[in-house]
């Protein structure tokens, strides 16, 4: 028990770094309603501009942060432009986009499957060595805020508001005289510009860039939103909590994945318990409607 307590802090470091992917996965899933695939290629970008800039290219690690942020933005413009001006299916679109990113991300890496961060760890925004973890989860935390920050002023805006009634009634929108096409463009940009932010952090943290380090994404990202909504739905009313709930979710399940570790459980089978995670927390909101609607019908009968 000593054991698992010390290396707590490693799943809660890497939690919150994931739970930055987790909130883009949040803008497209709950608020535009939208099942985007493109960020199991989005976190690859991610890391792979960062580590090609910084280790090939010596460039300041905050600058390349920035143009990784602004590389996975262009993914998420592509999977825009497909899905609004092609007429492809958003989830058909992800897929396509996810698919070409492959590709795109082996020639970011030279053509390399995988790249190893050479510096010395101190040169790092955050790490997982157990010297710096402590500065890793702060500068994490620090990440989380200024980012729920932006989104809730960003989301209280004009047209934030705007991609927000896209996702919540699309035909009521567009009657609104709301360019629904450009709001779930915009979107589905700042959901993939912070899934590469957490790309970027995601390949510091694990030492390297690895061309399939995105895959299964998806899966983590709506586990922790999930998990999230089901834990914290109830007292989390304020949109920047909902936010921070997808967080919160995030570092959860990394708890449990090192718990399950810790039990036994064949690194091999983690994305089944994945799925299986993702699974069981969708199905609970369906169970309890279901439970609901029998018990409201069995009064019905007794009255």
């Amino acid at each position: 028990m000593l054991n698992f307590l010390q290396s707590l802090p490693s799943p809660i470091a890497q939690g919150m770094i994931w739970g930055i992917m987790a909130i883009g996965v949040y803008i497209t899933y709950k608020i535009l309603d939208l099942a985007d695939l493109t960020v199991d290629g989005t976190l690859g970008t991610g890391g792979a501009v960062l580590v090609i800039l910084t280790t090939v290219n010596g460039m300041n690690i905050y600058l390349a942060l920035f143009i990784a942020f602004l590389a996975g933005c262009l993914a998420g413009l592509a999977t825009g432009i497909l899905h609004t001006k092609f007429g492809i299916p958003a989830i058909l679109a992800g897929i396509l986009t996810q698919l070409a990113l492959y590709s795109i991300n082996l020639r970011i890496m030279m053509g390399k499957a995988n790249t190893t961060i050479s510096w010395r760890n101190h040169d790092l925004i955050v790490s997982s060595n157990m010297l710096q973890i402590g500065r890793t989860i702060l500068v994490a935390a620090l990440f989380v805020a200024v980012i729920i920050a932006v989104l809730y002023w960003f989301f209280g805006t004009e047209i934030g508001h705007s991609i927000r009634a896209t996702g919540s009634n699309q035909n009521m929108a567009r009657a609104n005289g709301i360019n629904t096409d450009s709001r779930k463009i915009i979107g589905l940009v700042i959901s993939n510009g912070l899934v590469a932010i957490a790309g970027g952090l995601l390949a510091q943290f694990s030492g390297s860039a690895d061309i399939n380090m995105g895959r299964g994404a998806i899966v983590i990202g709506l586990a922790a939103v999930i998990i999230g909504e089901v834990i914290f739905g109830k007292i989390f009313k304020n949109f920047a909590l909902k936010l921070l709930s997808a967080v919160f979710g995030s570092i959860i399940y990394y708890i449990v994945i090192a718990i399950v570790l810790k039990l036994g459980l064949n690194a091999n089978d983690l994305k089944l318990f994945s799925a299986l995670v993702v699974a069981l927390f969708l199905g609970i909101p369906f169970w309890k409607s279901q439970f609901q609607s029998k018990h409201i019908k069995l009064k019905e009968v007794k009255e």
